[in-house]
C-alpha cells in the first residue's frame, strides 16, 4: 500500500463554523470516482479527547456509523467523501481525520490517504461597548485614562482599538490587557485627543463600537505675539511715530490661556496689562522699549513667555518713498553729467596745447 499523491485529494486544512449553522468538510477527488474502489473512514478528536469513529464507508454505500448518538449530528452521502455536520455545538469542535483506501483500476495496490481537518464552533460577536474613566476631561501629565471594551455574546473574542479609525499600538503611554480589552493612558497628554472606538472580532465575525471623545486639558503652546501694524523683523516691532498699535497674544492652549503683558525698562519690569491684546501709543514712547507677554493656563498650571521690542521709526507711506527714490536719482544724474562737462572740457584743453594753433592745424591737415 503506498500514499497516493496530494494532487488526487484536498480538503481544507482549518474550518471556522458558527454555532447552530451547518458546515460541510467537503472532500475534492481529482479523479473519476466510477472507476476506482474507495474505502474510508472518518474520525473526530475533540479536544484532550480519544479518537472517535463516526462512519465508514466503501464506494456507494455507508456501512456504519459508530454509535446511534452520531446519526443525527452526522450526515453522510457516498460516493461523495464529504462528511456534512447539520448543526454545530460546542462538542463539534476539534479535528476531523479521513482516512481513505483506493484502488485505481491500472494498479495492483491499494494507496492510502489521510487528512486533518480542524474544526472551529464561534458564536458571533455582539456590537461592542466601551467605558472611558474617569468620564471628564483630564488634564494632561497629570492624569490617567482608563478605556473597557466588552461584549454581551461572542467566543475567543479579539479587541482592537482605534483613536480616529487608526490603530493605537503599544508604547511607553499605552498599555493594554493580555486581550486587548483594556487600554491604559498614563500619563494622558495632547497628542492622545481624539474619537476612539473599539473593535472585537473572532474567526467568524467583527464588530465596531459606537465612538467616545477624550479631550484634555492643555498648553500653553507654540506661543506668539502678533500685530497687523508696522514691520517686523524678528523679535523687533518698528511702528510709526503718533501710530496706534495693536498686539495679540496667541497661544495653542485648552482652556484659553490668561495673558500678562509687562513691560521692561533699565532693568526694571512693571505689569501693563491683563488680557489677550495690548495697545500702545507709539508717541508716548521715548525710545526702543521692551515687552513681555506671560501666558498661564489656569488648569495645567502651565505657562509660557515670549518677548519683543519695539521701535519708533518713520516708515513713510508708499508715495513718499517714491519721492524719495526720485530725489535720490537727481543728485546722481547731476553728478554723472558733471563729470562728463569736466572730462571734455580737459580733453579740449589738451588737444589745443599739444597743436599750438588752430590754424597751423587746419592747414597741416590741408597740406596732407
Amino acid at each position: 500500500m503506498q500514499e497516493v499523491n496530494s494532487e488526487f485529494v484536498h480538503v481544507p486544512s482549518v474550518l471556522n463554523g458558527v454555532k447552530g449553522k451547518s458546515l460541510l468538510l467537503s472532500v475534492e477527488t481529482h479523479f473519476q470516482n466510477e472507476d476506482v474502489e474507495i474505502q474510508g473512514s472518518w474520525y473526530q478528536t475533540r479536544p484532550g479527547g480519544p479518537k472517535t469513529l463516526l462512519v465508514t464507508f466503501h464506494n456507494h454505500s455507508a456501512i456504519m456509523v459508530a454509535s446511534m448518538r452520531h446519526r443525527n449530528r452526522f450526515f453522510f452521502q457516498p460516493p461523495n467523501a464529504s462528511l456534512l455536520i447539520p448543526r454545530l455545538d460546542e462538542a463539534a469542535e476539534g479535528g476531523y481525520h479521513l482516512d481513505l483506501d483506493i484502488h485505481f483500476p491500472q494498479r495492483q495496490e491499494f494507496v492510502r490517504v489521510e487528512r486533518t481537518i480542524h474544526v472551529t464552533v464561534d458564536v458571533p460577536v455582539s456590537t461592542p461597548v466601551i467605558r472611558k474613566t474617569p468620564s471628564s476631561t483630564v488634564v494632561e501629565d497629570k492624569e490617567n485614562v482608563t478605556w473597557t471594551c466588552w461584549v454581551e455574546n461572542g467566543t475567543r473574542v479579539q479587541y482592537q482599538w482605534l483613536r480616529n479609525n487608526m490603530p493605537l499600538d503599544a508604547s511607553d503611554c499605552h498599555q493594554f490587557s493580555q486581550d486587548n480589552s483594556t487600554l491604559v493612558i498614563s500619563p494622558v497628554r495632547k497628542k492622545d485627543i481624539g474619537q476612539y472606538r473599539c473593535l472585537a472580532k473572532n474567526h467568524i465575525s467583527q464588530r465596531q463600537s459606537h465612538t467616545l471623545d477624550l479631550n484634555v486639558f492643555y498648553g500653553p503652546y507654540n506661543l506668539a505675539v502678533k500685530s497687523d501694524h508696522g514691520l517686523r523683523t524678528g523679535e523687533v516691532f518698528t511702528v510709526n511715530p503718533g501710530e496706534l498699535v495693536f498686539f495679540d497674544c496667541q497661544a495653542d492652549s485648552n482652556p484659553p490661556n490668561s495673558c500678562m503683558w509687562i513691560s521692561k525698562t533699565n532693568n526694571a519690569t512693571e505689569v501693563i496689562t491683563v488680557g489677550l491684546r495690548l495697545e500702545v501709543t507709539s508717541y508716548k514712547l521715548a525710545q526702543a522699549e521692551e515687552f513681555l507677554c506671560r501666558a498661564f493656563n489656569n488648569v495645567t498650571q502651565k505657562q509660557d513667555e515670549t518677548q519683543f521690542t519695539l521701535v519708533v521709526a518713520s516708515l513713510g507711506t508708499g508715495k513718499e518713498r517714491y519721492v524719495q527714490e526720485s530725489n535720490s536719482f537727481s543728485p546722481l544724474a547731476a553728478i554723472t553729467l558733471s563729470c562728463l562737462l569736466i572730462t571734455g572740457c580737459m580733453l579740449l584743453a589738451y588737444f589745443i596745447k599739444t597743436c599750438h594753433h588752430p590754424k597751423r592745424v587746419l592747414m597741416n591737415i590741408y597740406n596732407r
